[in-house]
């Protein structure tokens, strides 16, 4: 109704007086107004729903690549703390912040517990994430993670204090459940805390003992031969250091540690409060409600069923990876003395406290001139710091009692497992004892030299050092199906690397003075510029040629990126991806196209003579073109053209097309055979993460080009070598000096 007529119907009341008539009418008006001002809230939630489902997606993510990769601590690779985290979750906890909607109806009361149980989930999935930032983002976003969960914990708490959470007589037991999800939250944000103290101090230990087991690793290795490694033997560098890398993970450390143990019992107790006050909520849900009956009371009206069912099943989903890790402890070899570690809840290691104690013992980070106040703000730091590792040590302790009890639930499972077989062992008529394999046994016994561990005397079960091994296996087997075809054909075709030194001859002066270092890539994309220039030679085996190239500079640009990554080279090295794209794609060089060239323009000789003029043309125009690409696209092209001129001398007219795509085939399959070459060294190379969180996805990719790689090393192991330092051999200058000017 209008206002207007609202004022008008007033004005006929008799009985009240003008001030009571304004007021009323002050009334309808506000009423009016929040009624249209809260119009928008029903699509609010389902932006709280939305941003819910984003989290449990996350989660559901993380699982699926835990069970593909057969990791039941399911690490976290997708749902991780960061800015875009934190964003979405502030979203899907709108509900129990909000303080300016009363949300007085039962179920508005659920959803907002619901919230709660939500938050405690994902907190418990997103604890070994921690494990994956550096110092300073370790240190943001545990500030970011305080301010959201106590902005949470202190609105929830002013709700409570104001009978806004619990108002309602017949769900009065929900101001009970809201109090237990604010102390799960607490306890929660309190254990994040700690272990992002602890994980500090983790990552220092675990690298000490990477560093010595990867000097272990290389002296089994022996590097002073590297044109003697074989696959076998770098399929066992690599499972060396995927042991060090998957044992020795901050993730793996951090899942297996008793403050992730803990919060998963925590974040089961939550779900399953949960799900029992959510199954009795969603079951009166009608299908013809009102908004104004008692079981709903917000402004949120029709999308609070979405948010309840959404974060029901987020809670539900969620807790599978928090309840996995609580057993990722099994990882470790069950015995007495393993049941004793654990039961012995008061005994508090080292690394728990010692980044606290650093702190204690370390001076004050700014200077002071008064000495009176440095020893105040010292004492007050030492205070401080006392009190804070007498908290910690409690939390740990309070977080290993939680953990017993997933771990007394094992060993009465595994209690039951020895009885029943005992039991029919007893009633068996034979008994069948499966001996155990020497070889394979030796080899698990070699790949425990390489397991990391925070305490020595917690030793890796058989059954996970077995699981390592096969994961390298597995990795290695599905990198073998995606194995470069084209390019292993083309190097079974060269039977040596004497085509490195015809490319570039060193009676061939440069076409500019400025210093450009030559890179393995440049000639190659060179070669293949002629090669696809060339109008009598068929277009598959053009394609078939361009495959492999491309197959190759796959590896090439891995070599040049590991070992001669040097300022000198880069340069060169981004020229040959730029022409390559040209190349491929465009069948252009340079900006000139490879396919038109002058009609007159038909013999092998004159094509090269074609892309020799071209090339000096080029660098003729410099002082109106200043292109560093032009400049070394043209004196590439120009001192291998000539190179090749000179070669035949007078003969260049009797040189076929066919002839001439031979040449350049076998010179493109020698220089890429002599740059692979130094595969091996490249595989040692980048098992070497210094970076440990990067480690074990470095490893990981390294297992994927030893797969893929293996026939290419396989291939070329058996060719003799030129006789160079081993520490020039990654460098195309050295080989081409060497076969230009080989040593008496």
């Amino acid at each position: 109704m209008n206002p207007r007529m609202i004022l008008h119907k007033l004005s006929y009341c008799s009985n009240i007086s003008s001030y009571e008539r304004n007021s009323l009418f002050n009334l309808v008006l506000d009423s009016r107004k929040e009624a249209v001002y809260s119009k928008p809230m029903p699509w609010i939630g389902i932006y709280i729903a939305v941003a819910s489902l984003f989290c449990i997606l996350a989660m559901v993510a993380d699982l699926i690549h835990g069970l593909k990769n057969r990791k039941l601590w399911f690490p976290c690779t997708t749902f991780t703390w960061n800015a875009a985290t934190l964003t979405v979750i502030a979203v899907a906890m709108k509900l129990p912040v909000d303080l300016s909607n009363p949300m007085k109806g039962n179920a508005d009361q659920i959803a907002k517990c619901g919230s709660m149980a939500f938050m405690c989930t994902m907190m418990a999935n997103l604890l070994p994430s921690l494990a994956t930032m550096n110092g300073k983002e370790l240190l943001t976003n545990i500030i970011a993670l305080d301010i959201l969960v106590i902005t949470l914990i202190v609105n929830v708490c002013i709700q409570i204090y104001t009978g806004v959470i619990g108002e309602s007589a017949f769900m009065g037991f929900v101001k009970g459940i809201a109090l237990i999800y604010v102390a799960m939250l607490l306890i929660l944000l309190i254990i994040h805390t700690c272990s992002g103290l602890t994980i500090l101090k983790c990552k220092q230990i675990l690298e000490l003992k990477y560093q010595a087991g990867h000097e272990t690793a290389l002296k089994d290795l022996e590097l002073q031969q590297p044109g003697r490694l074989t696959a076998e033997k770098l399929k066992r560098h690599v499972k060396n250091h995927w042991s060090m890398a998957v044992t020795g993970s901050p993730q793996f450390i951090t899942a297996s540690s008793a403050t992730t143990s803990a919060s998963g019992v925590i974040c089961v107790v939550s779900t399953i409060i949960h799900v029992l006050i959510s199954v009795v909520t969603i079951a009166n849900i009608r299908v013809d409600y009102k908004w104004s009956d008692p079981y709903y009371g917000s402004d949120y009206k029709w999308s609070i069923p979405f948010i309840l069912i959404i974060q029901l099943i987020g809670s539900l989903v969620g807790t599978i990876a928090p309840l996995c890790r609580c057993y990722a402890a099994l990882s470790f070899k069950l015995s007495i003395k393993w049941i004793w570690n654990h039961i012995k809840v008061f005994k508090v290691e080292s690394y728990w406290t010692q980044k606290l104690y650093d702190w204690k013992q370390s001076s004050i980070p700014f200077s002071i001139r008064s000495r009176k106040i440095k020893i105040v703000i010292h004492n007050i730091k030492i205070i401080f710091l006392i009190i804070c590792i007498g908290l910690h040590k409690t939390v740990v302790v309070a977080c290993k009692m939680i953990a017993l009890i997933p771990i007394f639930f094992v060993i009465f499972i595994l209690f039951c497992i020895r009885s029943w077989k005992w039991f029919k062992a007893m009633f068996s008529a034979s008994s069948i004892v499966m001996g155990k394999n020497p070889e394979q046994q030796e080899n698990l016994n070699d790949l425990r030299r390489y397991v990391l561990q925070l305490q020595d005397d917690m030793e890796l079960s058989e059954r996970t050092l077995k699981s390592i091994s096969k994961s390298v296996n597995r990795l290695i087997k599905k990198a073998e199906k995606q194995q470069p075809s084209n390019l292993v054909k083309l190097l079974r075709e060269s039977k040596g690397f004497e085509g490195v030194g015809k490319y570039d001859s060193l009676h061939v002066p440069p076409l500019f003075s400025e210093d450009y270092l030559d890179c393995w890539s440049l000639p190659l994309v060179t070669l293949s510029a002629i090669a696809v220039s060339l109008p009598k030679i068929q277009n598959d085996r053009v394609d078939r040629l361009l495959s492999s190239v491309s197959e190759g500079l796959t590896y090439v640009t891995l070599v040049e990126e590991s070992l001669n990554a040097t300022d000198k080279y880069v340069s060169t090295q981004k020229v040959a991806k730029v022409l390559w794209l040209e190349v491929e794609v465009s069948n252009k060089w340079a900006g000139n196209n490879l396919k038109n060239h002058a009609p007159e323009v038909n013999t092998a000789g004159l094509i090269l003579q074609w892309f020799k003029n071209t090339a000096k043309n080029m660098v003729t125009q410099k002082a109106n073109d200043n292109s560093i690409y032009r400049s070394i696209c043209a004196n590439s092209m120009y001192q291998l053209t000539e190179s090749i001129l000179l070669s035949y001398h007078t003969n260049i007219d009797e040189l076929s097309q066919e002839d001439l795509f031979t040449e350049l085939s076998s010179m493109i399959a020698d220089i890429l055979a002599a740059c692979l070459t130094n595969l091996p060294q490249v595989i040692v190379t980048k098992c070497h993460e210094s970076v440990i969180e990067k480690r074990e996805s470095s490893v990981n990719a390294t297992i994927q080009l030893l797969g893929e790689t293996s026939p290419i090393i396989n291939i070329l192991q058996d060719r003799e070598l030129p006789d160079l330092d081993p520490a020039e051999l990654p460098f195309i200058d050295k080989w081409r000096d060497y076969f230009n000017y080989p040593s008496p």
